[in-house]
C-alpha cells in the first residue's frame, strides 16, 4: 500500500513537472504580419507577452517580463514592453521571466536614415482623437474652441490639415522653434490649457508632433496605401478577477503592409462596472465576474477585445437542459463558475409567464386548475393556451404599437387612424403572421391609410432620414443616425453606408388631398383627409452630401443593387433583410424578445447591436437567430422556445454567488410590472375596471390603441410616448410621484374600497377562505399558515370587515411581490 502511494505521488509530481515545462511563452503577432518591423523614426511597437499552458489557459505576462534587444543600439524597450527605434538594423527581442523562461522574436528597424515624413492622417489626426481634442465638447464642436476648430472625431483630415497649416499659424505652430508652438505647449502643460495636460514633454506623442513641425508640416505622403482595417491583439481572453491584459492594435493597409497603431488608438470599455482600460491599452478587470469588451478605434476603423471573468465557484449540479437555450446558457455559467439559482416553483412560473405573455395576472380559476393538475406537461399546456388567447395579441400589440410610433400628437388627431393600425398589429400577432411578412407589409405599404392601416407608420416617419434610422434601429438593431453627418464614431458605418440605405426610400411619395372645408357654425371636428403612400417610378438613388456623388440602394455591409425604374426599392430592401443569411434581421428580433422575457438583452441596449457592443453570449444569440430564421420567422415558436427553457424557470432569488449577475442569466431578473399591466392588475384585484375616455366600457389598459388615451396613472408609472423606435421610452424606475399616487389617489382608493372589499365583507365564508382567494389572485399562490393567521387576526381585531379588507387590498397592491414580475 505504501509503495502504491509513493508511485501515485511520483506520478502526480511528473504530471506537475510536465505541466510547468509545457507552459510556453510567446510574443503576440498578427497572422497577417510577415515581419516584426519598426519602419521609420516615428514608429513604435507594443509587445504583448502571453503564457499558454497545456490546459489552454492564457496569462498576460507583459509587465512581468524583463526585456532586452540584441544588438542593444537598434531599439529601446521600456518596462511595459513599448518599443521605439534608435537606428537601422536587424536584431532579436527577448522577453525573460524571473523563473528563467524566455521567448524571442526577430525584429527589423528600417528607414531611420531616410526619416519618413510624419503621416498627418495616420499619426497626427489620431492623436487629436486619442486625447479628445476633436470631440464635440472641445475643438470638434461647431465653431471650434478659442478660434481653433477641428473636424468632429477627425473624420475630415484634409480640413484639419488646412486649419493647422493655413490658419493663424503664427503662434499655433512655430517652425523655427517647435517647442514654442501652442500645438505642443498647451497639451504638454507648459502653457495654460483649458483641456488640461494631455501628454508629457518628450513622450511619444510629443515627439511625433514635434517631428511633424520640424519637417515643415508635411501633408499626407504620396504613394502610401490607405489603412483598410485594424486588428486588436489578442482578440479574446479569460481573465482572473482583478487580472489584467495588455492590448496591441495593428493597422493594415490596402497594399498588405501593417504597422503598430497602439500609441495612436483610443480604447473604451463597454461595462465600467467590470473593467477599466488605460490610454495605452492596459485592461484591468475588477473583482466581479462577467463578460465585457474593449473597443479600439483608430481613424474610422474599430475592433473589439472580448474578455470573460469567471467567478470560479464550485457548481455541484447544473440544471438539465430542456432545449438549446439551456445548453448555451448553462455552458456559459459553467465556464464562469457561476452557479444558477434553483428553479422557481410552479405557481411563480404560472404568474411569471402569464404576465410576460398575456400582460395580466392569472385568474383564480387558472391558478386553481394549475395547482390541481398532475400532468407533467402542464407548463407547456399553459403556455400554448396563453399564446392562443386574445390577451397575448393585445399585450404584444401594445409593445409593437409603441415602437412603431402608433401615436396621436394631440387629442384632436383622428383616433380612427391609430385604432386601425393597432387592430392590424393585434390581428397580425393573433394570426401568428411570419415576422418577415409583418415587416414587409409595413415597410412596403402602398395606398391610402383608410385601406392600408400600416400607412400610420409613414405618418410618423415621413422623411427619408426618419425612415432610414427607424428601419435600421427597429428591424436591424443598428443605430446609424451618426453616419448621417459623419462616419459613426463607434461603428464601421460611413456616410456612404447611410445614403446607400437612404436610396431604398428615395422613390417614396406622399399624397394627401386638401382637407374638407369647415362650415362656420360647425362644432364637430371633420375627419382628416386620407394620406396615401405611393411608389414613384424612377431611378432609386441618394446623394452623399460629402462627396456629392449618387449612391444606389445598398444594404448595410452589402453590395449596391441595380434596380429598374419600375421596381419599388423597398421591396428589394425587405428581400435583403428577410434573407436567412442576413446578419442583423433575425438577431435584432431575437435579442428584443430575449430582453422582454429575461429582463436584459444579450446585447444591451437591445437595439444597439454594433460590433463594439458585442453580446454577452454570442453563441446563444447566433443560435436564437438561426432557430428563428430556420422556423420561417415564427414569432410564437420563438416565444414558446424561450419561456419553456429551464433558464426561464430559474428563481429570482439569488444564491450566495449570483446576486451581482446581470448579464449571464443565472437567475430571473426582477422587474416591475409595466404601467398598463400594473393598472390592470389593480383593477382585477379590486374588481372595478378603469374607464378611459372614448373607449368602450371594460377596456383593459393593455388594449389601448395609442398614447393619447388620458390616464394619469399610466403617465406617472412610465407609459411611453410612442415618439421613437426605442423601447427606452418606457420607464420602469420608481419615483416619489408613484408612491404619492398609490397613497393619495382617490381613483385607486375608490377601487379598493368599493369593489372586492365590499363583496368580501359581505361574504359568509370563513375569513381564512376569503384570504386564500385574495392571495391566489394577487400572488398566484396559497398564503402561508402564518400569513393566514396574521390577516385573520387583523380582520377580527379591527371588527369592521369592510375596512379590514380595504386595508388588506391596499397593503397587497403596495407590496413588491405584487408590483413586480418575479
Amino acid at each position: 500500500m505504501i509503495f502504491l502511494r509513493i508511485v501515485a505521488c511520483f506520478a502526480s509530481l511528473l504530471v506537475a513537472i510536465a505541466d510547468v515545462s509545457a507552459q510556453s511563452l510567446s510574443i503576440e503577432q498578427s497572422r497577417r504580419e510577415k515581419v516584426f518591423i519598426l519602419d521609420g523614426a516615428g514608429s513604435s511597437r507594443q509587445l504583448v507577452v502571453t503564457e499558454l499552458t497545456v490546459a489552454k489557459k492564457h496569462a498576460d505576462l507583459t509587465r512581468d517580463a524583463k526585456y532586452s534587444i540584441t544588438p542593444a543600439n537598434i531599439a529601446r524597450i521600456d518596462a511595459n514592453g513599448f518599443v521605439t527605434p534608435l537606428q537601422e538594423g536587424q536584431g532579436t527581442i527577448t522577453a525573460k521571466l524571473a523563473d528563467g523562461r524566455s521567448t524571442s522574436l526577430p525584429v527589423k528597424v528600417a528607414n531611420m536614415r531616410a526619416d519618413h515624413p510624419v503621416h498627418f492622417n495616420e499619426q497626427i489626426v489620431p492623436l487629436f482623437s486619442k486625447f479628445g481634442c476633436n470631440t464635440g465638447g472641445c475643438h470638434g464642436k461647431t465653431g471650434g474652441q478659442n478660434g481653433f476648430a477641428l473636424s468632429l472625431f477627425g473624420f475630415e483630415p484634409q480640413e484639419d490639415f488646412e486649419a493647422l497649416v493655413k490658419e493663424s499659424r503664427v503662434r499655433r505652430i512655430v517652425l523655427t522653434s517647435p517647442d514654442a508652438s501652442l500645438l505642443l505647449a498647451k497639451p504638454a502643460g507648459t502653457m495654460s490649457h483649458g483641456g488640461g495636460r494631455k501628454f508629457q514633454v518628450d513622450s511619444a506623442p510629443y515627439r511625433i508632433v514635434r517631428r511633424w513641425i520640424e519637417q515643415g508640416l508635411p501633408a499626407v505622403p504620396k504613394n502610401v496605401a490607405e489603412v483598410t482595417g485594424i486588428e486588436v491583439l489578442p482578440q479574446e481572453r479569460t481573465l482572473a478577477q482583478s487580472g489584467q491584459q495588455q492590448l496591441a492594435v495593428i493597422a493594415h493597409r490596402a497594399d498588405g503592409t501593417s504597422f503598430d497603431a497602439t500609441a495612436f488608438a483610443q480604447f473604451e470599455v463597454n461595462d465600467t462596472e467590470l473593467a477599466e482600460v488605460s490610454s495605452t491599452g492596459l485592461v484591468k478587470a475588477k473583482a466581479r465576474p462577467g463578460s465585457f469588451s474593449v473597443m479600439a478605434r483608430y481613424q474610422t476603423h474599430v475592433d473589439v477585445f472580448r474578455a470573460l471573468v469567471p467567478l470560479g465557484a464550485p457548481i455541484v449540479k447544473m440544471p438539465a437542459a430542456n432545449n438549446f437555450i439551456d445548453t448555451l446558457v448553462f455552458k456559459r455559467l459553467n465556464t464562469l463558475g457561476l452557479p444558477p439559482s434553483e428553479f422557481a416553483d410552479d405557481m411563480t412560473f404560472l404568474r411569471r409567464v402569464t404576465v410576460d405573455l398575456a400582460g395580466r395576472l392569472p385568474t383564480i380559476d387558472e391558478t386553481k386548475a394549475f395547482l390541481a393538475s398532475k400532468d407533467t406537461n402542464r407548463r407547456e399546456q399553459a403556455v400554448d393556451k396563453l399564446l392562443a388567447s386574445p390577451d397575448y395579441a393585445y399585450y404584444f400589440a401594445n409593445k409593437w404599437g409603441a415602437i412603431l410610433r402608433n401615436r396621436r400628437k394631440s387629442d384632436k388627431d383622428d383616433p380612427k387612424i391609430t385604432a386601425a393600425f393597432h387592430k392590424w398589429i393585434k390581428e397580425s400577432l393573433e394570426q401568428n403572421k411570419p415576422y418577415d411578412q409583418f415587416v414587409r407589409e409595413i415597410v412596403t405599404v402602398t395606398g391610402p391609410h383608410t385601406e392600408k392601416p400600416m400607412v400610420a407608420w409613414y405618418r410618423e416617419v415621413n422623411s427619408i432620414n426618419e425612415q432610414v434610422e427607424d428601419v435600421t434601429q427597429l428591424f436591424l438593431g443598428q443605430r446609424i443616425m451618426c453616419a448621417r453627418c459623419h462616419h459613426h464614431p463607434l461603428e464601421k458605418w460611413s456616410q456612404q453606408d447611410y445614403y446607400g440605405f437612404a436610396a431604398f426610400f428615395s422613390r417614396v411619395e406622399f399624397k394627401s388631398p386638401p382637407p374638407p372645408k369647415k362650415d362656420k357654425g360647425a362644432k364637430v371636428a371633420l375627419p382628416q383627409p386620407a394620406m396615401t403612400v405611393m411608389h414613384k417610378p424612377g431611378l432609386a438613388e441618394s446623394k452623399n452630401p460629402r462627396t456629392g456623388l449618387s449612391v444606389r440602394p445598398t444594404g448595410l455591409g452589402s453590395m449596391s443593387l441595380s434596380l429598374k425604374a419600375d421596381d419599388d426599392p423597398r421591396v428589394a430592401l425587405v428581400d435583403w433583410m428577410a434573407d436567412k443569411n442576413n446578419p442583423y434581421f433575425a438577431k435584432a428580433l431575437a435579442n428584443r424578445y430575449w430582453k422582454h422575457f429575461f429582463g436584459r438583452g444579450l446585447n444591451e441596449p437591445e437595439d444597439d447591436m454594433r460590433v463594439t457592443n458585442p453580446p454577452s453570449n454570442p453563441e446563444l444569440l447566433e443560435a436564437l437567430a438561426k432557430h428563428f430564421a430556420d422556423n420561417k420567422y415564427d414569432l410564437k415558436n420563438l416565444v414558446r422556445t424561450m419561456v419553456l427553457s429551464n433558464a426561464y424557470r430559474l428563481s429570482s432569488e439569488p444564491n450566495e454567488h449570483n446576486a451581482g449577475d446581470r448579464q449571464n442569466f443565472s437567475r430571473f431578473q426582477l422587474r416591475r410590472l409595466t404601467a398598463e399591466v400594473f393598472l390592470d392588475a389593480i383593477d382585477d384585484l379590486a374588481q372595478i375596471r378603469s374607464t378611459f375616455k372614448g373607449m368602450p366600457a371594460g377596456t383593459r389598459a393593455i388594449q389601448l390603441p395609442d398614447n393619447q388615451v388620458d390616464s394619469y396613472f399610466l403617465s406617472v408609472f412610465g407609459r411611453p410616448d410612442f415618439a421613437s423606435a426605442c423601447e427606452c421610452e418606457r420607464s420602469g424606475d420608481a419615483n416619489l410621484a408613484q408612491s404619492l399616487h398609490m397613497v393619495n389617489s382617490k381613483d385607486v382608493m375608490n377601487k379598493l374600497d368599493k369593489g372586492r372589499a365590499t363583496k368580501l365583507a359581505k361574504d359568509t365564508r370563513p375569513h381564512a377562505e376569503r384570504v386564500r382567494e385574495i392571495y391566489l389572485l394577487a400572488y398566484s399562490r396559497e398564503p402561508s399558515a402564518e400569513e393566514t393567521r396574521a390577516v385573520v387576526a387583523y380582520v377580527e381585531r379591527v371588527g369592521n370587515a369592510q375596512r379590514a379588507y380595504e386595508d388588506l387590498l391596499w397593503t397587497i397592491v403596495n407590496t413588491k411581490e405584487f408590483m413586480f414580475n418575479h
